[in-house]
């Protein structure tokens, strides 16, 4: 029984990390979905900020949205302040000369309310959605609505840029995590549908956008799989690029946390994407998105099955010796990353190591602050949802 656990918990790893990630690029490769055929950006989009005490981001982040290089007389910027009480809303209002339009909403009630109330109102045919916080490529909302000239295509993802994400001990470990995630996404998007978008920066059609639950807190990842959900394609869009500078450690971990929360949520507020029948994306969503939550409980029985095969048990095994010792060698490379981390010194093997074990524990968390119903959409002070001070994961 003890080594059925150890295969069972090892295979739970490998596929996560790795197998998931080589079946994706292989079926990629080899029976790829139809071509996306771009067009030239005619259709009239509407850019959506939904913003809470955003004063010290908005004045630049609606520069970038005027700047974008589209046409003028196609484009509208819409702001919709989520119950603020600093000055975003008097910035916001000395660009209505410039064609921006704010949105005074009662709250804060949570982005999901404040899309409610916004997006209904756009006039364009395409809705661009975009945090306050991210700066945006001039390129960015046309590379966005060049991909909906392809009717089969009803939601785009674009780009996150993470700059100085190599600056610290575990940031480079998380840049490498957010690469590979960039990289699955391609693959997704290229044989069907990404799972979910780029929060910073992601597009819909209007009239493909159906009404949130308010509580949801995921609506990067609710709103494409609605769309996904109606038989459209959500596609990726690198030419589409935000930038963000990378989180400290422990805002990467609140930021986690709340992500992966916010998947056991998701699929609790909306049973349908657990059903392969219902949702042609199951098998991603599946792979991608939630079996990172059993990865923790997976090394958890791996390092105790190891230690009962390779040390309890007389004469020790030596495959099992040997992964047990390994995984005690990882997790000490990993203890030694976040110390160093607080020195402000950099090693590679230890950033890696500290990362992994990081983005595990919040997994841990994620699942007790589920359980415990403490996972909810509110704001906390600059305008983040409460434990997002980092660039939006998907």
């Amino acid at each position: 029984m003890t080594e059925w656990i150890f295969w069972a918990s090892a295979a739970v790893v490998v596929y996560t990390y790795a197998g998931y990630p080589v079946i994706l690029a292989l079926l990629a490769k080899w029976a790829p979905g139809p071509p996306i055929q771009r067009g030239p950006a005619r259709l009239r989009a509407s850019i959506v900020v939904v913003a809470h005490d955003e004063a010290l981001h908005i004045e630049r982040k609606i520069l970038d949205c005027l700047e974008q290089r589209y046409p003028p007389e196609l484009l509208e910027v819409l702001v919709a302040s989520d119950g603020s009480r600093d000055r975003t809303e008097e910035i916001v209002e000395g660009y209505a000369t410039k064609g921006v339009r704010l949105f005074r909403l009662t709250g804060p009630r949570g982005k999901p309310a404040a899309l409610n109330h916004v997006v209904p109102l756009a006039k364009g045919d395409v809705i661009v959605l975009t945090d306050a916080r991210q700066r945006l490529d001039p390129e960015a909302v046309s590379a966005l609505v060049e991909n909906f000239a392809d009717p089969s295509v009803g939601a785009v993802s674009g780009e996150l840029h993470i700059q100085g994400s190599s600056d610290s001990v575990t940031g480079g470990g998380v840049g490498a995590y957010w690469r590979l995630e960039k990289w699955m996404r391609r693959l997704e998007a290229r044989l069907d549908s990404t799972v979910g978008a780029t929060g910073a920066l992601y597009a819909i059609r209007r009239e493909l956008f159906r009404a949130l639950p308010e509580e949801i807190i995921l609506d990067d990842v609710a709103i494409p799989m609605a769309v996904a959900r109606t038989g459209h394609r959500v596609v990726f869009e690198s030419r589409a690029r935000a930038f963000d500078t990378a989180a400290t450690v422990s805002g990467e971990f609140r930021r986690k946390v709340r992500t992966l929360a916010g998947n056991l949520q998701l699929v609790w507020v909306e049973p349908w994407l657990l059903n392969p029948w219902k949702n042609r994306l199951w098998w991603p969503l599946v792979s991608h998105k939630l079996a990172r939550l059993a990865v923790p409980w997976a090394l958890g029985l791996l390092l105790a099955a190891t230690f009962v095969l390779g040390v309890w048990v007389a004469p020790p095994r030596t495959l099992y010796l040997g992964a047990f010792v390994g995984q005690v060698c990882f997790y000490c490379a990993g203890l030694v990353g976040w110390l160093l981390e607080r020195r402000g010194t950099r090693w590679r093997l230890p950033s890696f190591a500290a990362a992994f074990c990081l983005l595990n524990a919040a997994a841990l968390v994620a699942l007790l602050q589920f359980l415990l119903g403490r996972s909810r959409v509110t704001w906390k002070n600059g305008g983040s949802p409460v434990g997002d001070r980092g660039p939006r994961e998907p």
